[in-house]
């Protein structure tokens, strides 16, 4: 049995956003923003899934909308590629969706919390260890809610998580291996199959389920995304490069390795060029 990868957007919106994935949207984002307790009872998927109509095309976004427990809305997004802006998107989606809830004229009472929950597959917050993070608005010297949550950017950095699955023990860790490994695994392991929305998704997931054409917009997304990264991997090391060319003249070798980040070896090679 092989499975899709769910850090690709478009399996993970048909895992998580389907309109069979109730149960599993549930459990994942009890999972994600409440340590796995059952605080969200019920939601509705305000967009779900449908396979692309367009073949090839490579910008497309594919969040998912769901309005839980408490009136509140949650958008959630899969981000494997850190490109510019990423950041300042995701908090004008989170604007957005608290502000367009109301029509002209309606009163600003009206208004209920967002919660936008982003899974990145890259380093966020180098600056402290946790898988998941949250921002809230909060008075700067004294760090006193403003308006009580309801305005939520909640981030999960799968890098982060290096727990094998023998390690496994909460919801969260069994959602955290799933979304980084999956597709690595050949079956359904039972420290998993014990929760019944886990085993659901593994049969969203599972690729004997799927169809040619959904297969083939998925491999061709994957396709995409590992070119991308590439792309973004040489317009680092050539950034780097032209620095440690300037730096050549003004600091030894192993100086310039440190600053740039290029190897002793690579920066020996410049230099010799």
């Amino acid at each position: 049995m092989r499975f899709i990868n769910p850090k690709t957007d478009i399996a993970f919106k048909k895992i998580f956003g389907s309109e069979q994935s109730k149960d599993i949207l549930i459990s994942f984002l009890n999972s994600m923003l409440y340590d796995g307790q059952p605080i969200i009872e019920d939601l509705e998927i305000l967009n779900p899934y449908l396979a692309p109509r367009i073949r090839g095309v490579k910008e497309t976004y594919l969040d998912i909308k769901a309005k839980i427990t408490g009136n509140k809305t949650a958008i959630v997004e899969m981000q494997v590629l850190n490109v510019a802006g990423f950041e300042k998107r995701i908090l004008y989606n989170a604007a957005k969706s608290y502000s367009i809830q109301l029509q002209a004229g309606e009163d600003y009472t009206l208004l209920n919390p967002v919660i936008a929950l982003t899974i990145v597959d890259f380093p966020m917050f180098t600056e402290f260890d946790p898988v998941i993070s949250r921002f809230v608005l909060k008075e700067k010297d004294y760090l006193v809610d403003y308006l009580s949550y309801d305005l939520e950017l909640v981030f999960v950095e799968l890098p982060k998580f290096t727990k094998e699955l023998e390690q496994l023990e909460t919801l969260t860790d069994k959602w955290l291996y799933f979304m980084k490994s999956a597709r690595t695994l050949q079956t359904v392991p039972e420290t998993m199959s014990d929760v019944p929305a886990i085993e659901q998704a593994f049969a969203i997931a599972s690729q004997a389920n799927l169809s040619r054409e959904e297969l083939e917009d998925l491999e061709q997304r994957e396709m995409f995304i590992h070119d991308q990264r590439n792309a973004i991997l040489k317009a680092v090391n050539d950034n780097q490069r032209e620095i440690a060319k300037r730096l050549l003249n003004l600091l030894d070798e192993e100086a310039i390795a440190q600053t740039t980040g290029l190897s002793l070896e690579e920066v020996q090679k410049l230099k010799q060029q």
